[in-house]
């Protein structure tokens, strides 16, 4: 008896050992022959390529992956498919039906990339449900390695680094719903062990549609969104509207969708598809990408094509220099900004800008433009015009332009002058500029700017003007009348314009005599007046009181007469008297009386003086001073310095080269108030060139 009982023992160990070792060997040969197979290209739920997938040595092979004798797997919703002696066959099985109204039903068949898109919710639960594995997911991701060990070459780029394969992303998208669809599975057979489980019994028709609802909540609705899932489906990425008909120009381009593959991590770990769901979340539902373009709704295409070289942005269309002949009729609400300057436009079709609704600033300068080229439509629908630039054209007058300008600039153009209709309707515009054109005294009216109720800056230089303009509006703060012909200021012709702040009158013919003593007197808020390069003999008489800034220099100025600044208060801040014929005795030391502690910079260099100035050492508040270009020849004791007083001085910036000067014969305490002594330039003098 022991001795049979030993043969038994011997005869089944010996079994086993055999079966194992040739489960080993058709094990090695799977793996070869998997090596050496392609995977089939169609379908794996084809019937055609269910049935013609043999695999030798008892073994199926289904769409790339090899499945062992007697497995059983289901492709798709109530089919099951088995491999017996290297055949698949499929069957049919009897299913619960679920009942689901409205366009966010999901049909049984649905696209499994489909299912990725419900929000963070859904997503979490399908992540928490792949975590869970069983020995079908354990054989789906062996069957995966096979699948990618199959095309190793495929994978791998010219350096031979890998690639991230296109297999790990499809069993991220992937795993979640075969979970998903394992987990009823399991409810199915532990129902019928059971006894619950019924063909459409109540307890699976309620699961189902708990699921249903579920789906509803999160399926996409929009159009969209829908868009959006087609993208995830097909793999394929949206392209953004097209701007123009015609040659595509250098325009930014926006990628309107987000790839996948920017979800995926480095490596493969399953564990994180809850962070790649918040993120899917996210994406689909309530917040806005960055750099996201605006909806192409919003963006139609432009009727006539842009020349090259223009430059485009969300907002702003540039075509400067481009040689354009004139202008294409444009449709576009998102325009703010349309560059056209520096072309050879000529002709602007009535209905160029009817589409630009929403522009606020328009440069056509430099053009060919002229009277002929603008129809009283042409602004029309331009109700946000605020900035309109016809600088460098052929104008003769004023044309039809849109009550919401505030800034226009016609310069350097043809006016021939200006009339109470030209302005008629600007009601806001602020800043005004016609300089360059042919306007004078006789041909424009003074009744011309009182449609300017608000006009805060006017330039007129470059003109004819032989006085200042009557009739300016009130609320004028700047006027430029730079390179006229005027040759006196008459007394009441700025009698309205309380608030000018600034008053420029440089390259004209105006002398001191010529200025009425109560020409600017009155002018509270003048802070700055410019009279350079014109024909005065000495600083004028009856400043303003408020003035902070007098620029007097390239005059034929030979005197200061005493206590011209002593009414003003609190006095002037700059005084600019260079290149004038200014002499010892044409400086009292009374001339800067009123300005001992305003006074900040003072400037008379290239004059003909010969010594410092007297009344220099009475400025307090002096910081910089200009000597330089002069005749001066000696540095005399306290002349700059007060060596009485300890106190330093405020002075910053002294110049003295450019003199006769010998530096041995100065004083050694003549600039002791200084405190740097790089703030004093003494060299070079005229001797040492």
């Amino acid at each position: 008896m022991a001795y049979l009982c030993n043969m038994k023992m011997f005869l089944i160990l010996l079994f086993i050992a055999l079966w194992g070792n040739s489960l080993a060997n058709v094990r090695v040969q799977d793996r070869r022959v998997q090596r050496n197979t392609r995977i089939d290209p169609k379908p794996a739920n084809s019937p055609a390529s269910l049935s013609s997938n043999l695999f030798p040595g008892g073994h199926c092979l289904v769409n790339g992956m090899v499945m062992f004798e007697s497995a059983v797997w289901s492709p798709k919703p109530c089919s099951v498919c088995s491999c017996k002696r290297g055949k698949v066959n499929c069957e049919d099985m009897l299913c619960s039906s679920s009942t689901c109204v409205g366009p966010a039903c999901v049909p049984t068949d649905h696209n499994p990339a489909a299912s990725l898109v419900p929000g963070k919710k859904l997503g979490r639960k399908i992540a928490q449900a792949s975590k869970t594995k069983t020995p079908a997911d354990r054989m789906k991701q062996k069957s995966e390695k096979i699948q990618a060990a199959a095309s190793p070459r495929q994978d791998v780029q010219q350096n031979g680094k890998p690639r991230k394969q296109e297999v790990v992303s499809q069993r991220k998208e992937k795993a979640p719903l075969m979970s998903e669809r394992q987990d009823e599975r399991k409810m199915k057979k532990q129902d019928v062990k059971s006894g619950k489980q019924e063909v459409g019994g109540s307890t699976m028709k309620q699961e189902r549609k708990k699921g249903n609802m579920k789906k509803e909540e999160k399926a996409p609705k929009t159009f969209e969104e829908k868009e959006k899932v087609k993208f995830l489906t097909k793999g394929t990425q949206q392209t953004s509207p097209k701007w123009l008909d015609g040659p595509k120009l250098n325009a930014p381009s926006h990628p309107r969708f987000k790839d996948l593959n920017d979800f995926d991590d480095a490596d493969s770990n399953e564990n994180n598809h809850e962070d790649i769901y918040d993120d899917l979340g996210d994406f689909f539902f309530g917040r806005t990408l960055p750099d996201q373009p605006r909806p192409s709704h919003t963006r139609h295409a432009i009727m006539e094509s842009l020349p090259v070289g223009c430059i485009l942005s969300e907002s702003t269309i540039g075509c400067g220099g481009t040689k354009m002949t004139h202008v294409p009729i444009l449709n576009d609400p998102g325009i703010k900004t349309l560059y056209l300057a520096e072309n050879e436009i000529s002709k602007i079709p009535a209905g160029a800008f009817s589409g630009l609704t929403g522009l606020e600033w328009l440069d056509l300068s430099k053009n060919r433009l002229n009277d002929s080229s603008f129809s009283s439509e042409l602004f029309q629908n331009l109700t946000k015009l605020k900035r309109l630039n016809l600088d460098g054209n052929f104008l003769t007058k004023i044309p039809p332009l849109p009550p919401s300008l505030e800034e226009l600039k016609m310069n350097d153009n043809k006016l021939k002058g200006l009339d109470q209709q030209s302005f008629k309707g600007l009601l806001k515009l602020l800043t005004l500029e016609l300089e360059g054109n042919g306007l004078h005294d006789g041909n424009v009216v003074p009744l011309a700017f009182k449609p300017l109720s608000r006009l805060i800056y006017l330039r007129l230089d470059e003109n004819r003007f032989r006085a200042l303009p009557s009739g300016l509006p009130s609320s004028l703060q700047e006027l430029h009348m730079d390179e006229n012909l005027i040759e006196d200021i008459q007394e009441g012709i700025l009698n309205k314009t309380l608030n000018l702040v600034v008053l420029v009158l440089s390259n004209n013919r105006i002398q001191e005599n010529r200025i009425a003593p109560r020409a600017w007197f009155h002018l509270s808020k003048l802070e700055a007046i410019d009279l350079s390069y014109n024909r005065l003999v000495h600083v004028p008489s009856f400043l303003p009181v408020s003035l902070r800034q007098l620029t007097l220099h390239h005059n034929q100025i030979e005197r200061i007469p005493g206590y011209v600044f002593a009414h003003m208060k609190p006095g002037l801040e700059f005084l600019h008297l260079s290149h004038n014929k200014l002499r010892d005795d044409g400086i009292h030391g009374v001339s800067f009386m009123g300005l001992y502690h305003s006074l900040t910079e003072l400037l008379v260099d290239n004059n003909q003086l010969r010594t410092i100035p007297r009344g220099i050492l009475n400025l307090k508040s002096l910081q910089v001073l200009r000597l330089n270009d002069n005749h001066i020849r000696y540095v005399p004791l306290n002349s700059v310095c007060d060596t009485r007083v300890t106190e330093d001085s405020s002075l910053i910036s002294l110049h003295l080269e450019n003199n006769l000067i010998d530096r041995r014969q100065i004083p050694p305490t003549a600039f002791s108030c200084i405190k740097t002594y790089h703030s004093v330039v003494l060299r070079p003098q005229k001797f040492e060139e």
